[in-house]
C-alpha cells in the first residue's frame, strides 16, 4: 500500500471513530508540553503545531455539540419538569 492510500485509509478511520474530547484534549496538551521544553527541531515543531491545530478543533467542535445537547431542568410552580436548551436559560439570565 502506497503512502497515500495509507493516509487516505488513515484519515477515513479517524473520521469513522472520532477522538472523544478528553483524548483530544490529552494529546494537545502533551504536545504543547513537548513545545514548550525547546528541545524540538523547527520541523517537528511545525508538525506539531499543525497536529496541535487539528486536535483543538476536535476539541472545539466537541464543546460546541455538548453545549448543543445540554438540557437545564427546571421545576414549575406547580411541580411539573420544563427542559430548555442551555442558550434559552443564559439568553434570560442576561
Amino acid at each position: 500500500m502506497s503512502k497515500t492510500a495509507k493516509k487516505s485509509a488513515n484519515a477515513e478511520k479517524e473520521e469513522e471513530s472520532p477522538l472523544a474530547f478528553e483524548e483530544a484534549l490529552s494529546q494537545l496538551e502533551a504536545i504543547v508540553q513537548g513545545m514548550e521544553s525547546d528541545q524540538l527541531p523547527l520541523d517537528e515543531l511545525i508538525k506539531n503545531y499543525e497536529t496541535g491545530t487539528k486536535l483543538y478543533q476536535v476539541c472545539e467542535s466537541r464543546l460546541d455539540e455538548a453545549q448543543g445537547r445540554i438540557e437545564v431542568i427546571r421545576k414549575k410552580r406547580d411541580g411539573s419538569v420544563k427542559l430548555e436548551s442551555l442558550e434559552t436559560t443564559e439568553a434570560t439570565n442576561e
